[in-house]
């Protein structure tokens, strides 16, 4: 386990990289004795840190939730972190590059709560009872913490990425709603055109069985910190495409089908 006081210097330290553009060297790297729960420490210090900075809450979101993203990264099991409200972004606008360090950007479905969910045994039927209506999103992650170290080669791990609030950096919501009871998410599919072309596409599914059983994953393991999902939450329940590289220019057309579609460029 880390110290309190070194948790709250690498808390310090990710603000700083997030604020001035820049990377650090893999957490898991210089202090291989840390654990998993200090990977949250960190996070949680760098959340209140942000709260206290003035930046509000908005929500969750919930990463490596697909074989996809586990096998593009490396790392075997889910993650999670805060989303704030500077991370909003607006569709059919320009996503400032200047905002972030080496975005990718990774398609998914939003949950937009009306209920609390809270405790240790939540089900999916305890999360589609509580969702007032999903809609399609983007998320753009970033990496304040190197993803390959320039020395050993090294991929970050599930730490690392943990630290990093889960490289959450950024989310574009659509605009067509549904009640999540009114049709089968698990086949929610979508097409991801880049500059025209499509680079990525994927069916909803491709986590965790359903996308609802990433907002199951999330509130259980918020109990364990006894923490809890608020009412007007959204929650990005993970990722089922691997995520794509993005450079100053590129335009995005993300297809939802009868779910809508989400545009937007990176100026």
């Amino acid at each position: 386990m880390l110290s309190k006081s070194l948790i709250e210097n690498l808390a310090l330290e990710l603000d700083d990289c997030e604020r001035n553009r820049k990377q650090t060297k893999q957490f898991s790297l210089r202090y291989p004795e840390m654990t998993l729960e200090d990977g949250y420490a960190i996070a949680q210090k760098w959340v209140e840190l942000k709260s206290k900075n003035g930046q509000r809450i908005v929500g969750h979101k919930i990463g490596l939730t697909s074989k996809t993203m586990q096998r593009y990264s490396r790392i075997s099991e889910p993650d999670y972190g805060a989303l704030f409200d500077k991370m909003v972004y607006e569709a059919n606008g320009d996503v400032p590059m200047s905002n972030f360090i080496e975005p990718k950007v990774e398609v998914e479905l939003a949950f937009v709560l009306k209920k609390k969910i809270e405790g240790s045994n939540i089900r999916i039927d305890d999360v589609i009872s509580a969702t007032d209506f999903v809609v399609p999103a983007v998320e753009i992650i970033d990496a304040r913490i190197e993803r390959v170290d320039k020395d050993t080669g090294k991929m970050r791990t599930v730490f690392d990425t943990i630290s990093d609030n889960a490289a959450n950096a950024g989310v574009i919501l659509g605009s067509t709603a549904v009640k999540p009871e009114s049709i089968d998410l698990r086949w929610v599919a979508s097409l991801l055109y880049k500059n025209g072309t499509i680079e990525e596409s994927g069916v909803a599914a491709g986590v965790l069985n359903h996308p609802a059983n990433g907002i199951v994953w999330l509130a259980n393991r918020l109990s364990k910190w006894g923490q809890s999902l608020q009412p007007g939450e959204i929650v990005l329940s993970g990722s089922f495409t691997r995520p794509i590289d993005v450079s100053p220019g590129d335009v995005f057309h993300i297809d939802y089908g009868a779910m809508g579609s989400i545009p937007f460029r990176f100026a």
